[in-house]
């Protein structure tokens, strides 16, 4: 059973939230054209590697973390570029203790010139990177689907 379900966009089957809400920051790292998604135990499912930003954190303090905590890379926060915010209000996760949180997303990237050495955390199933092809037939964590798939359709081919 999953710790948590992801909704977005589906206010038919999304729970109402319980919760205030919740500021995110993932991380779009890439190598050579390629993009890092983490397998995650809580739900299965592939994503962007993240998380919650704590009370005192900026978000560009809370990837620098995300990054050490998931990756072990010690990554100063001022090599990571902000991207993007997403914040439509129908990005949900419903965990499983019933919280129910809406997602505000920032988004900041990365470009690494080689492969790094990752070391998978207690949150991870797996690491790898991905190119467009390499996507079909894998389930992206619905929060994070749309964000990648930007990614991509913004990337000229080759």
């Amino acid at each position: 059973m999953s710790i948590v379900t992801f909704y977005r966009g589906d206010p038919k089957n999304a729970p109402k939230t319980t919760m205030p809400a919740h500021l995110g920051a993932n991380a779009i790292l890439t190598c050579r054209g390629k993009l890092l998604l983490e397998r995650r135990r809580d739900s299965n499912t592939w994503g962007l590697v993240g998380g919650g930003c704590k009370k005192t954190e900026t978000g560009r303090d809370a990837i620098a973390r995300e990054v050490y905590e998931e990756l072990g890379l010690r990554i100063p926060k001022e090599r990571f570029q902000k991207l993007a915010v997403y914040d439509d209000p129908g990005r949900i996760a419903a965990y499983r203790d019933g919280s129910v949180w809406r997602m505000v997303i920032v988004v900041y990237g990365l470009d690494f010139p080689e492969e790094p050495e990752l070391r998978i955390s207690a949150e991870s199933r797996e690491l790898r990177f991905f190119s467009r092809e390499e996507l079909e037939g894998i389930e992206i964590a619905v929060t994070h689907e749309d964000i990648v798939q930007e990614w991509f359709r913004d990337r000229k081919p080759g």
